[in-house]
């Protein structure tokens, strides 16, 4: 079986499975998404700015609750509006994608770029690294041209075992 989408290696950060300076990564991912909102007039509210730094921080998918109560511990709103709101602006402006399959929120690898993401989600530790998914490339677009059909967003997940875990596993 073949492929419907082109899935090309996130390229602009290094979110995901790679080694990296995790506290430059988190830092330069910060002040582009503060520049993001300074430019397009946006508001990066402490708290929009710190569930943002924790899924940072987290390169893993974190559920609303999770990210909630690291938010209580964090000093700050404890009702669960406050993190569905952060995480909701997040998400409308391209900080953050919702991982379906686990209800979950991770920061995006590409904020600023118009992309299709897809998904390497590790089903032993929930890292999650994110590709660029062409939709309009391969039998999926395909598919769809000759149907008369314009996709506006698709989501691709696929699940499996991260580089770290294969190591530290007997799988």
């Amino acid at each position: 079986m073949t492929s419907d989408l082109k899935v090309e290696p996130a390229q602009s950060q290094t979110l995901g499975f790679q080694k990296h300076d995790h506290h430059l990564c988190v830092g330069q991912a910060l002040e582009a998404a503060e520049a993001k909102c300074a430019q397009n007039g946006l508001r990066l509210t402490p708290v929009r700015r710190k569930v943002l730094e924790l899924l940072l921080q987290e390169h893993r998918a974190l559920g609303a609750y999770a990210i909630l109560d690291m938010l209580r511990e964090a000093g700050f709103g404890s009702q669960p509006p406050v993190a569905y709101r952060a995480l909701d602006f997040l998400s409308e402006h391209g900080f953050v994608h919702k991982i379906e399959r686990l209800n979950a929120f991770v920061a995006c690898a590409h904020p600023g770029e118009n992309h299709s993401p897809a998904f390497m989600i590790c089903r032993l530790c929930d890292a999650v690294a994110e590709a660029d998914a062409a939709a309009s490339g391969g039998a999926l677009g395909q598919a769809a041209r000759s149907a008369g059909f314009q996709i506006e967003k698709t989501v691709v997940e696929a699940e499996g075992v991260c580089p770290d875990c294969l190591d530290n596993a007997d799988i």
